[in-house]
């Protein structure tokens, strides 16, 4: 105890400064929306650079298999590839352009979480690098893994299929019936499907895929497998769980995908629409 009192009596003055220091900067901190946004914008790049160097560190263990991973998923591209030079011997303009319709940027994860209602991931890619909000993000493999809300310089957050605010329109690969892929919580490798018609051709280990309806993700995309399946209450339409093909928990790399039509289709589709019959 004699200690303890010997030690506050030689302390006592930077103690009290740093705790003056701490209140100072709190009251200046919220003295006006200025300070905060200036303030919130600081903090978020020291801690994007902290999450980053976490991130390298974890990374540089993980290159083995990464890049067995990625030179497989190159390979992978390179049979599509010939196929369609097969399939299109010559290009017409329209397919050209279909082609260049989306473009893709390589980032990695520097942030990432799974236990929560709503999940996000932080990726070290942002404005300067060509990113911008609502672009689709993919897992290597190219599998759904979710969206980017928010982009500062150098960084972007992503909302994940692992959070209970996102909705995305699913089908099945086999007869294209479509419904609706969300997350409900629980386990963070399952997601439901619902809204599948009754008359839907469902089994277990079909493929639900993008439908290509909403401006974020290309037609087409493996969102997962069905995994289990059941009429609902009232027997009109299907109830599935979907087993994710993306290892969000896992994630290191991401691709982003912007589709570069998708400006003009919102621009159309704010436009008012013709009543019926006028001339």
């Amino acid at each position: 105890m004699y200690r303890l009192l010997y030690f506050i009596r030689k302390t006592y003055v930077a103690i009290i400064f740093i705790v003056l220091e701490i209140v100072a900067i709190r009251a200046y901190a919220y003295s006006t929306p200025y300070t905060q946004s200036r303030l919130l914008a600081f903090s978020n790049s020291v801690f994007g650079g902290v999450y980053k160097a976490f991130g390298d560190v974890s990374y540089y263990f993980s290159l083995r298999k990464e890049n067995v991973r990625l030179t497989a998923r190159i390979a992978e591209l390179e049979n599509r590839l010939d196929i369609c030079r097969e399939m299109l011997p010559v290009q017409t303009d329209s397919v050209a352009e279909m082609m260049h319709q989306y473009e893709y940027i390589a980032a990695g994860v520097i942030a990432n979480s799974i236990n929560h209602p709503q999940n996000f991931i932080t990726i070290d890619k942002g404005i300067n690098n060509g990113v911008r909000t609502e672009m689709a993000v993919l897992s290597p493999e190219g599998y759904v893994v979710g969206y980017v809300v928010n982009c500062s310089d150098n960084f972007a957050v992503a909302m994940t299929l692992l959070n209970t605010d996102m909705r995305t329109s699913g089908r099945l690969a086999t007869d294209g019936n479509s419904g609706l892929v969300r997350w409900q919580g629980g386990d963070s490798a399952v997601a439901d499907f619902d809204e599948v018609s009754k008359y839907a051709d469902i089994k277990e280990g079909d493929m639900v895929v993008t439908t290509g309806f909403s401006h974020y993700f290309p037609e087409g995309l493996t969102i997962g497998s069905i995994e289990s399946f059941s009429l609902n209450a009232s027997q009109t339409t299907y109830k599935a769980r979907v087993r994710l093909a993306a290892d969000i928990a896992r994630l290191r790399n991401v691709v982003l995908v912007n589709n570069t039509a998708a400006d003009e289709v919102r621009d159309l589709e704010s436009k008012p629409k013709p009543a019926w019959g006028a001339e």
